[in-house]
């Protein structure tokens, strides 16, 4: 048995290196089948900065990457753009955006704080329903709201874009500081009480200042949802005037066939160096306060 035993022992030992072997290999297939699927997310994006820099004639008709005659007048043209320079549809995008980030910061924080800190009646009920409109799809809502708007005197106007902010109507925002105000210790309010601070000065003084990972992920959030809506800035502006950049980029589109592919890649590329350069800047605090909030909740 004790020699059965040193001869298994034996092959184990032996059978080791042959795995550690199979181990390089099997890190290389699986960088490799990495790098596949980054090219694969990549080319659509690589192919739009390309194609930014062709011909209109070219851009379907030459296949490769690299421009084989490099037009940069594709930026200007379309900086200029069909009817109305592009830059008012950028400056009207930032407006709305910036407006929808006020509006979020602050009603959702003061709602959240609210579910989490104060009691009231009815607010299990309140917080509940409020659950419940996060599961609902956008559409479910469109007609009431467009009719209310409409009633409002608000359709063709920047209105519907961003006060709707300002009442905490993004349920997933008020979810996720909930959690992360749950997290924070509750003798920090009662020493508050104790030094006679109200409930709106335990709000501002307090928990404010420290829900700022959560608020950092809301704004990021925030201005990418909003920058590159398209579907309500399509139903509620009719003005070329009021056009935000996603709407900007369909002017160059004409359903007779004599669409600008070329200033309208271009433009396409530059509409993606705010949303990008924000993320680049803050991606590390939009993946700690999402995780601050699960983890603590």
């Amino acid at each position: 048995m004790a020699t059965e035993r040193l001869t298994a022992i034996s092959d184990d030992a032996e059978a080791r290196p042959a795995t550690r072997r199979w181990a390089p290999g099997r890190r290389l297939l699986a960088h490799f089948a990495l790098v596949v699927v980054t090219l694969v997310m990549l080319y659509p994006l690589v192919w739009m900065v390309a194609s930014s820099f062709k011909p209109t004639d070219e851009i379907f008709s030459q296949p490769g990457l690299i421009p084989r005659h490099f037009e940069p007048s594709n930026y200007a043209e379309g900086w200029k753009g069909v009817s109305t320079a592009f830059s008012i549809f950028v400056e009207n995008s930032l407006f709305i955006s910036v407006a929808a980030i006020i509006g979020n910061v602050f009603s959702c924080s003061l709602a959240a704080f609210a579910f989490a800190r104060l009691n009231f009646i009815g607010r299990r009920i309140a917080y509940a329903t409020m659950l419940v409109t996060l599961m609902l799809p956008t559409h479910v809502t469109l007609v009431p709201q467009y009719i209310l708007f409409n009633k409002l005197g608000w359709v063709n106007t920047f209105y519907p874009l961003f006060v709707p902010h300002f009442f905490a109507v993004d349920a997933f925002f008020v979810l996720l500081m909930v959690q992360f105000i749950r997290s924070l210790p509750k003798e920090l309010d009662e020493a508050a009480r104790l030094d006679g601070c109200s409930p709106w000065k335990i709000y501002r003084h307090i928990v404010f200042p420290l829900l700022r990972p959560a608020l950092v992920t809301t704004v990021i959030f925030t201005f990418i949802w909003t920058y590159n809506d398209f579907f309500k800035q399509l139903i509620y502006l009719n003005d070329v005037e009021l056009f935000t950049v996603p709407l900007g980029l369909r002017q160059f589109l004409d359903s007779t066939g004599d669409s600008s592919w070329g200033p309208m890649l271009a433009m396409s590329t530059l509409a993606l160096v705010p949303p990008l350069v924000l993320f680049v800047t803050f991606q590390r605090r939009i993946v700690d306060g999402v995780a601050t909030s699960g983890l603590k909740g």
